[in-house]
């Protein structure tokens, strides 16, 4: 461990030392013409990118933060549009995926199933939100083009910057700069977070509120994480199966009169079992009963494609990594950790891991070429600094994760926060059953879950990929926006 993270800071190391030989753009931007169709309505926009400096204690510059704004051209009193701030996850990731492939006016080419295609390249979105909210996409530091500044002696104080806390502050920072440039304390605010974004922006929901005076309209979490929710032991175990059926039915792994169901009417009867029969299970531990446990395994069995044995032998908790490896092991393929519907080749097909992971590969094919031909080709960005699909940012401090109870809360003070969740059925990291079980915690007293609301999609954590969803998940977005705008007037309160 000490190994790994020696060698972490070598690299940090490196990229301060190479970024500042290039010299760091503070305060610049380029700004470009475009038009669009979205489902059928033509419209210009423009498109402005560049950096934008994070102010430090001193007012002085510490970080160089890397942003595109997209408006709507046409737009004459800009206080009734809404306003969507865009987060990507890691930590240490870019905001490229949600920009290119999902709400943005353009996304990159592939297969209607996601996959990559060559050559590679980038078409209209004509599912784009642009249609009815401007978007930002934020780039935290040390990913995409963003950097620190580092100090008279070349320092960089990563406490600063790299830790679920310091994210939060900085970002929030950030964002009052923002605002505050493109004359946006009028428009309706909404944050949407992908993955680690999701906690990124559940923390900054409050931050905002209470460190910015900066009030939203709504928040969205996109394969969320697991926001210092507790769910430890017994319910973490227990959460897993659902996810594990709805994997086994895309590979058409289960027993006929399960496979012949629909996913969406098999999926509330696994729920129901994993509830009411799995978890009280598990809770006896060693001290269940014999008998109980194999009916148990059996059963588990049955909505995984996983054999009965495999259960038994792990005490009725299958790793997530044993089932990526197991489940299409007599094949002679794994399946992808953030979307299973991908497969994966290892060197032996013995072991209990798989060797990498197969979606991503898969994503890194076709997204990497497609940021940097698009922002230097069609929205005129041109620098030296290499775009970070995933930067160094570990060693990320973790402690004081409470991001979950920041939401709540933020929701509590602020009568117009709405939330709502997007899940893909096939993601085995953030796994949409574990979302439904942040939704259900979130707010214990079921006195705001009429705001909260769940969206789940026939495809893994970046559920967009997908033609149909792509589609379909926009469109939820389009509607979670308009309906959370407040009518004229309308008072904020309980």
């Amino acid at each position: 461990m000490k190994k790994i993270y020696c060698l972490l800071l070598a690299v940090a190391a490196v990229q301060f030392t190479h970024a500042q030989k290039i010299k760091i753009p503070q305060d610049t931007s380029v700004t470009t013409k475009h038009s669009v169709s979205v489902n059928g309505n033509s419209f210009n926009y423009t498109a402005e990118t560049g950096f934008m400096p994070l102010w430090g204690e001193q007012n002085e510059p510490v970080a160089s933060i890397y942003y595109t704004y997209y408006t709507r051209d046409g737009i004459k009193d800009r206080k009734n549009r809404p306003l969507v701030i865009s987060f990507n996850g890691g930590p240490g990731s870019a905001s490229v995926w949600m920009h290119i492939a999902y709400t943005g006016p353009r996304v990159l080419k592939i297969d209607d199933e996601g996959f990559p295609v060559q050559p590679y390249g980038i078409r209209e979105n004509t599912s784009s939100i642009l249609d009815v909210a401007d978007i930002v996409y934020v780039n935290p530091v040390n990913t995409g083009y963003s950097r620190p500044i580092p100090d008279e002696e070349g320092k960089v104080d990563r406490e600063k910057f790299f830790g679920v806390n310091a994210d939060v502050t900085y970002l929030a920072e950030w964002l009052n700069t923002f605002v505050t440039r493109k004359n946006r304390w009028l428009s309706p605010k909404y944050l949407i977070g992908e993955s680690y974004g999701t906690t990124r922006v559940s923390g900054l929901a409050l931050e905002l509120q209470n460190s910015q005076w900066m009030y939203l309209n709504g928040v969205i979490l996109v394969s969320p994480t697991e926001l210092g929710i507790e769910r430890g032991g017994p319910v973490e175990i227990a959460n897993r199966l659902p996810y594990f059926a709805a994997a086994a039915w895309y590979h058409q792994l289960l027993p006929s009169e399960l496979q012949n169901k629909d996913l969406e009417e098999l999926l509330p009867e696994v729920e129901d079992f994993t509830i009411n029969k799995v978890l009280p299970a598990l809770v006896k531990g060693g001290f269940l009963d014999v008998s109980e446990r194999e009916e148990i395994a059996g059963k588990m069995a049955h909505y995984s494609g996983i054999d009965q044995q495999t259960f038994l032998d792990n005490n009725l908790e299958v790793p997530f990594r044993l089932f990526w490896k197991e489940l299409l092991r007599n094949e002679g393929y794994t399946v992808g950790r953030l979307d299973s519907r991908y497969r994966g080749l290892d060197a032996r097909s013995s072991g209990n891991s798989p060797d990498y992971n197969a979606e991503l590969t898969s994503w890194l094919h076709s997204f990497t070429p497609a940021i940097n031909y698009y922002l230097r080709e069609e929205l005129n960005f041109k620098t030296n600094l290499k775009y970070m699909m995933f930067g160094p940012v570990h060693p990320w401090d973790r402690s004081g994760d409470h991001t979950g109870e920041n939401l709540r809360q933020a929701m509590a003070q602020n009568p117009n926060l709405d939330v709502m969740i997007q899940s893909g059925y096939f993601d085995g990291a953030t796994t949409y059953f574990n979302a439904k079980y942040s939704m259900w915690q979130l707010d214990p007293s079921g006195k705001m879950k009429d705001r909260l609301s769940f969206k789940a999609y026939r495809s893994g954590h970046m559920m967009y990929l997908r033609k149909d969803d792509l589609q379909q998940a926009n469109d939820d977005l389009r509607e979670f926006i308009l309906k959370s705008l407040p009518k004229e007037n309308e008072p904020a309160k309980y």
